[in-house]
């Protein structure tokens, strides 16, 4: 689903992805793990089409979309649920989902997808009307989830979707990511919280200093040595 191959990029001149290479295979759910500043947000950038590369290819479905524009990358079915969440604060929590559902192919299957994200986000049904800003910080990680959702992709890329979130949340929101990887869709998953991650995550990849330092099943990575002195600084 996703062939990312000698990614490198660069804010001016320093460089914040050096020659990373990763795959993430149809309906499997990959997880990014890594210190701070190690390039995990500018990668899912990189693929979205919100941040340039130099060089490096990448592919989503077999198809080529190095160097397409965001707004063009979703077409090729990747919705990204971004740092920070990001939702609508003065429109209704209903008013935000639909916007994932802007692109006309995923405007015939409206309804339906609704009914999805309802099941997999109950709360959302029960706040369908309340304004987004005045969620909980998890309620509204819920709905930019539910908002890519919308969109119908084939591939969903998450950017740390646990920060700033309560530990009862966070095992509501890795709960409902369980469900969407059962429907199908492809996650590309970068995460702070690395016990969540390794446990959601079929395969890791360890990103330090821009570089993939390791990778493998996730079972694999969890004591590994690499992980302890690039994550946990031991």
């Amino acid at each position: 689903m996703l062939e990312v191959s000698g990614l490198d990029a660069y804010y001016g001149d320093a460089r914040a992805l050096s020659e990373v290479s990763l795959t993430v295979h149809d309906g499997e759910t990959v997880a990014v793990i890594g210190p701070n500043g190690a390039g995990k947000s500018t990668l899912v950038n990189a693929i979205a089409g919100l941040h340039p590369h130099r060089s490096g290819r990448i592919a989503v479905g077999g198809t080529d979309i190095t160097g397409v524009p965001a707004h063009r990358v979703c077409e090729h079915g990747v919705a990204v649920v971004p740092e920070g969440r990001r939702v609508f604060a003065t429109m209704s929590v209903y008013d935000n989902l639909c916007l994932g559902a802007y692109r006309r192919t995923a405007r015939a299957g409206h309804k339906q997808r609704l009914d999805r994200v309802f099941d997999v986000f109950p709360r959302l049904r029960q706040r369908v009307t309340q304004p987004a800003g005045t969620l909980s910080g998890g309620e509204q990680q819920m709905l930019a989830i539910g908002r890519a959702l919308m969109a119908g992709p084939t591939l969903l890329l998450l950017d740390e979707p646990s920060l700033g979130l309560a530990p009862v949340l966070t095992d509501e929101v890795f709960e409902a990511l369980g469900a969407v990887g059962a429907q199908g869709v492809s996650v590309l998953l970068v995460e702070q919280d690395i016990d969540r991650a390794l446990d959601l995550a079929t395969r890791t990849y360890l990103l330090a200093e821009g570089r993939v330092a390791g990778e493998g099943p996730s079972a694999d990575l969890r004591g590994s040595d690499e992980v302890r002195r690039s994550v946990l600084g031991l």
